[in-house]
């Protein structure tokens, strides 16, 4: 069944509507002058039209939205069990503790926080020079993915954490990404990353990004950046550029497999 929208839905049930009342006056011409007794009969058969009609648009409509509710969780779920994982591994001095098929950095970290079969965050054609928090972000911009409010389950991306190109300068866009752990509904991100020394816990701040504390002490935001020659330190929500979703629009099909016949003696 196909998303109908509140006036979609709307247009079915009149319909249906006018359906029941011509029902009904085709069948008062036809009895013409039945009495009251024909009248109350016929007047029967509509309200159990009128009834079928609004019982047909009400059970359509939970019908599509459990469809869309069905088709939300699936996509949340990858999200969440990326959480689930990342969150287990804070505290790890390296990710070769987990697994030695990926980089031992912060993509290494989410490659393996949202790995399934056919899933990859990596583009098909990476390009040259680029490295892999900017392929894995071009790749979210081409599905379009990316958004400004988080969910728990995202990929968090920032840019210019280190000088990673090191000619002293701030300009080396995309640097670092993570996958959001939780978000607080005061604005609160916490987010999972491959950090130095190891897997961290951090914080950001949605609306106050360029606040350390709170009037009572509680962090805001984490250092992310280091103090060098060319800059001050800077906070995680100074420098975090965007979220992504990561569903099953990641996901390629994959080719089902043909069954291999066991081998004939003779």
């Amino acid at each position: 069944m196909g998303r109908f929208s509140g006036t979609e839905w709307e247009g079915a049930f009149h319909a249906l509507v006018r359906q029941a009342r011509e029902a009904f006056t085709s069948q008062q011409r036809k009895r013409g002058r039945a009495g009251h007794v024909g009248c109350s009969v016929s007047l029967s058969v509509n309200r159990r039209l009128l009834l079928g009609a609004v019982l047909g648009v009400l059970l359509c409509g939970q019908a599509a939205d459990a469809a869309r509710r069905g088709t939300g969780e699936a996509r949340s779920e990858i999200g969440r069990r990326a959480a689930s994982r990342a969150s287990l591994w804070v505290g790890l001095p390296s990710l070769s503790r987990v697994s030695r098929e990926v980089n031992d950095d912060c993509s290494g970290l989410t490659h393996l926080a949202y790995w399934r079969p056919g899933l990859s965050l990596m583009p098909e054609a990476p390009r040259p020079g680029e490295n892999g928090v900017a392929a894995i972000y071009r790749k979210a911009q081409e599905l379009g993915v990316l958004r400004e409010q988080p969910r728990p389950g995202d990929l968090v991306f920032f840019q210019e954490t280190y000088d990673r190109n090191r000619d002293g300068r701030r300009n080396d866009g995309l640097t670092h990404i993570g996958v959001v752990e939780r978000v607080s509904p005061e604005g609160l991100v916490t987010f999972v990353h491959r950090a130095g020394g190891g897997v961290k816990r951090s914080r950001l701040h949605l609306y106050q990004r360029d606040v350390r504390r709170d009037g009572k002490g509680r962090v805001l935001n984490d250092w992310l950046r280091r103090a060098d020659r060319k800059g001050p330190s800077q906070l995680a929500g100074e420098l975090v550029v965007g979220f992504a979703a990561v569903d099953e629009r990641w996901v390629t099909p994959q080719p089902p497999r043909t069954a291999r016949r066991a081998p004939v003696r003779r």
